[in-house]
């Protein structure tokens, strides 16, 4: 796997002064946490869902979740199981070639009891799945799931991860946030080597009030929903080693719709691009997309990375703005260069900023983590050009 594979090779050429690495599902946790990127739900009820997994492989999707859960009808759960367990085990039987280019996969279960259910049923197909996600988890809730794929782990030899969902009541709740948060902590602490990422249920957090956010507003500017990114990154997100990868809410909208505010895109990255690319600036208002793109910078400054996906047409963007700009990259290396040598502060090389080298050196190490699985732009290049070549533009 390799993101911006589905470009050609003359393309990524011109787009990246340093190209994204190779990586697959044996590769080390920190880069699979750091390469899940957009993260594309997919009902496992599909009649064709391997075929839909291949479609979007090809679209420059490296991460999926088979979903048994919310995405479905609790009446279609026992039909579900057994459509992901039978397609999966065809494409086992297909032997490696049918298993080339696929993404990473995780399957979203419910209950407990479905993750060693559900190995048992797949056998050696097992293999082709990276992990599970956990919904709806506390420490009380997130133990039984957590134990069950340690079983799962030490049965089969297979090297499967969690990812849990965070999106409980009491985590909206002020009252119960604090002890939820440290339990989840504790949970998750004692079942470290097996947790990938912590993934944000932000329309579940929101329904806890009622609310739902409109296309014009981010996550951020709910601020009852922004008080908990805030916490969960506090608490799960720190940058000295105990902290996980937490991944960035889902986005909801892909009609189109009737605007009332103006939109959030500025026109400058778009006309600097060449060529001009008014036409996707357009594009991406008209689809809403423009409320994602700044949901999705406000993810990366408030610690978080990758996001839930429930479209197609959130990828592009969603990749496309991990990818590390050359400023950001040439400020990471001189940073981490001078912390080689003792620290101190130094001008940018882009001569806008300081950068001083101790407080700089956690964001220093996660821009070239992030430069690693997504690769680093041109000096020249801007996001939009990036997207351009996504969409095919």
């Amino acid at each position: 796997m390799r993101h911006f594979s589905q470009l050609d090779a003359e393309t990524r050429a011109r787009l990246f002064h340093q190209e994204p690495v190779e990586f697959d599902r044996d590769s080390d946790p920190a880069l699979l946490s750091a390469a899940l990127g957009a993260t594309l739900y997919c009902p496992a009820t599909r009649p064709d869902l391997v075929g839909d997994v291949r479609k979007q492989a090809a679209r420059g999707v490296v991460s999926m979740v088979l979903c048994l859960e919310d995405a479905i009808d609790d009446r279609e759960v026992p039909a579900a199981e057994a459509n992901l367990v039978a397609q999966l085990r065809r494409l086992w039987e297909a032997g490696p070639t049918g298993w080339a280019g696929l993404p990473l996969l995780f399957v979203r279960v419910r209950a407990a009891a479905q993750v060693p259910d559900l190995a048992e049923r797949l056998g050696p197909a097992l293999a082709l799945l990276s992990g599970f996600v956990f919904p709806k988890f506390t420490e009380e809730s997130g133990l039984p799931f957590l134990e069950a794929l340690a079983g799962v782990r030490e049965r089969t030899g297979q090297r499967l991860f969690a990812m849990p969902v965070l999106e409980s009541p009491e985590l909206a709740h002020l009252e119960s946030r604090h002890e939820v948060l440290l339990g989840v902590s504790r949970v998750l602490d004692k079942f470290r080597e097996q947790v990938l990422a912590v993934r944000l249920g932000v329309t579940d957090l929101s329904s806890a009030y009622g609310l739902r956010r409109p296309p014009e507003l981010t996550a951020y500017d709910v601020q009852l929903v922004a008080s908990v990114i805030g916490d969960v990154v506090n608490v799960l997100g720190r940058a000295d080693g105990s902290g996980y990868t937490v991944t960035g809410p889902v986005w909801e909208y892909f009609p189109v719709q009737e605007r009332k505010f103006k939109p959030q895109l500025r026109q400058t990255p778009f006309t600097a691009s060449e060529p001009p690319a008014d036409e996707l600036r357009r594009k991406l208002i008209e689809h809403d997309l423009d409320g994602l793109i700044r949901e999705i910078e406000l993810d990366r400054a408030n610690g978080l990375l990758g996001k839930t996906c429930i479209h197609p047409s959130h990828v592009p963007a969603v990749h496309a703005m991990s990818v590390a700009t050359h400023e950001e990259w040439s400020d990471a290396v001189d940073i981490l260069h001078e912390d080689r040598s003792g620290g101190g502060v130094l001008r940018s090389a882009y001569t806008n900023k300081m950068n001083e080298v101790k407080p700089h050196r956690a964001w220093a190490n996660r821009v070239m983590a992030r430069a690693a699985v997504f690769g680093v732009a041109r000096e020249d290049v801007t996001f939009a050009e990036l997207l351009a070549a996504c969409l095919g533009g």
